[in-house]
């Protein structure tokens, strides 16, 4: 099941990656001079003015915007799980790059740090597996998981709860 707390970092994640994206794939000038905002400018601070360059970066964080709003909608975590590891990955990257990087004054520094953390911190919670699913013994014998679920109702692998030679429960390590 993809829970509430799921979709708000999804939205958080898709928020962040829409500020980002919009500004650098449709106005990669303004964004290498302006970017973050705030009287503060990260980007032109760190070299020469790349069109595609700015342009490609504001395409991956729009990439990573429409996924995150497609995981919103989706019914299991899978999803989000995926999109969290893209984040994740790309999140430690550039993360990582700024850290042996820094430029600028106190804020300017903080301000990446922080920035970047929340971000790779995002991707890492979305990519955490979901709390496993509980069943009952009257659950099981009615089909149901725990959680309130329709009678019968499938795990997100597809797998269904049943009887085991270990007695009712759901199948090792499924998760929602």
């Amino acid at each position: 099941m993809n829970s509430t707390p799921r979709r708000i970092l999804l939205a958080a994640a898709a928020l962040l990656g829409a500020y980002v994206g919009v500004w650098a794939a449709f106005f990669p000038y303004s964004f290498y001079d302006a970017f973050p905002g705030f009287g503060l400018t990260w980007v032109s601070a760190d070299g020469p003015f790349n069109e595609h360059l700015v342009r490609d970066v504001g395409g991956l964080y729009l990439g990573l915007t429409a996924a995150s709003v497609a995981a919103i909608a989706a019914r299991t975590a899978a999803p989000a799980r995926v999109v969290g590891l893209g984040w994740a990955v790309f999140g430690a990257i550039h993360y990582g790059y700024h850290l042996l990087h820094l430029e600028g004054s106190a804020v300017d520094v903080v301000g990446n740090v922080v920035s970047l953390g929340i971000s790779l911190a995002l991707g890492v919670l979305l990519a955490l597996p979901a709390r496993p699913v509980t069943v009952t013994p009257a659950d099981a014998r009615r089909g149901a998981v725990a959680s309130g679920d329709r009678a019968g109702a499938k795990t997100e692998t597809g797998a269904g709860v049943g009887v085991g030679a270990a007695g009712p429960g759901p199948a090792a390590g499924v998760e929602r």
